[in-house]
This record gives C-alpha cells, structure tokens and sequence, in this order.
C-alpha cells in the first residue's frame, strides 16, 4: 500500500551514487532499501530505528535483494550513534512526527549532515481523508472524546503547512521547501482485511479502539464496510493519501 508514498520520497531526496544516506524511523526498511538500490556500490545507506525487531526484518529484505552497501543500526534519533558530517542525505518516511523532542532530534541530524546535505521527510497531511475518516473517523463519530490521546503519539503532528518547515528552522535548516501531494494509496484487497490491518497497526488510535462497548461493534464494523466500500472496485480499495514533503538543508 505504501509503495508510491516510497517512491515519491525517494524521488524527491534525489540520492546521488556514492552518497552515505541515513533514514531515520526505518522500520521494516523503507525507504532505506530503495534508497540503496540508487546509490550504488560505493554509496551506502543506514537504516535506523528505535525497535530491533523491525531492523531484523530490513536486514532480511535488504539481503533478499543482494545489497551489500546497507546496514541497520538500533538507536534514538535524539542520539544519533555517529560522528559530525558523517552523511550526504537525509530521509525519513511517516517517522519524524513521532519525536519526543522535535528539536533535539532535528540537531542532531543536522550534526551529523556534511555542509550542504539535504534532509527530507514525508509526513502525513490532514486527518480529513478518506483512509482515516472511513475507518478512524466513523469509530470517533460513534464514542466521541479524543480523537487521539492527549500528550501522546500525533500522526498528523506536522500536518498544518508551514508546521515541520518551523521546527527544522529553528534547528539550523536553511533552504526549506515543502509541498502537499496526494498520492496513490491503494489496498489490494477486501475491506475487511484493511479494516482489521488499520486496527493493528494504528497504535496511536488504540486508546480510541478501547473505548468502543462491545455494543457498539456490530454496528461500526457496518458503517466502515459501507465507508471503505465507496473507495472499492471489487478488487482494490483506492483510497489515496495527502501527504506533505518538507526538505532542509545543512
């Protein structure tokens, strides 16, 4: 599903052959591996990421595909295991909304950056599209209250325009550049089956999830088949998805 938001990243980081490139938030390995696959043999990306059991994971597809210049490293980006100027690029896909300190984690980058270096980031845009408010939103609608949990994990944190541009700033960015697209963001099934993987993997919707009655399911299991159902041909669920990308540069 994530595909296209991948390789619109990619495209827009620009990777050069020999770069040293750090995505941050990496997870199960993208964009990380695709950025691999552009900078070539003598270019190397690391891929890096607080949980090591997704690391295992990017490991195992990044050898999967036969590329030797990747490597995971297990760390905080609000503590970045590196030397000053140790990278020419910079990328991190739906991961730099979830800092603790925004700030401090955007120093650090910007340490670790070689002058001139780019840093560039894909979040999401509004809440107010279709793969949130058909699943997300319809639940919300029935048991009010806080969308998301106050203080806690915000997907949509850099959402507003101009939002990221001001932290990376206020960090020693100069040459911002942002821009809202909205891009494929297509299911390739039932709507059964991206109901129950929204509910899995949406762990900052959970506290909403927990406060649904088992009274309630029945009938917002319906709503969001009948919600989903408006963005389905039968075979894929195109729901599409607005995305902000916001650059930097040291």
């Amino acid at each position: 599903m994530g595909r296209p938001v991948t390789d619109a990243l990619v495209q827009y980081a620009q990777p050069k052959p020999e770069m040293r490139v750090l995505d941050l938030g990496s997870g199960t390995g993208e964009p990380a591996i695709s950025l691999a696959t552009k900078v070539g043999a003598h270019g190397h990306v690391t891929a890096l990421d607080l949980s090591a059991e997704l690391l295992v994971i990017a490991q195992q597809r990044a050898q999967a595909r036969g590329l030797t210049n990747f490597s995971t490293r297990q760390a905080d980006a609000h503590s970045l295991p590196f030397p000053d100027r140790s990278f020419d690029l910079a990328t991190s896909r739906f991961g730099v909304m979830f800092f603790r300190e925004p700030e401090l984690a955007f120093r650090e980058l910007h340490r670790v950056l070689r002058p001139g270096a780019r840093a560039c980031f894909l979040v999401w845009g509004s809440v107010e599209q279709p793969y949130w408010q058909s699943m997300m939103g319809v639940v919300h609608r029935h048991v009010g209250g806080p969308l998301l949990a106050p203080g806690g994990s915000n997907p949509f944190r850099y959402a507003e325009p101009g939002s990221l541009a001001a932290v990376l700033r206020s960090a020693g960015f100069g040459d911002i550049e942002e821009e809202t697209k909205t891009l494929p963001w297509t299911w390739p099934g039932a709507a059964e089956e991206v109901w129950e993987q929204a509910q899995a993997v949406a762990v900052p919707f959970r506290p909403l999830l927990e406060r649904v009655p088992a009274s309630l399911w029945p009938e917002i299991n319906s709503q969001v088949m009948a919600a989903v159902g408006k963005y389905s041909d039968g075979e894929k669920i195109a729901f599409g998805a607005t995305v902000v990308l916001v650059s930097g540069k040291k």
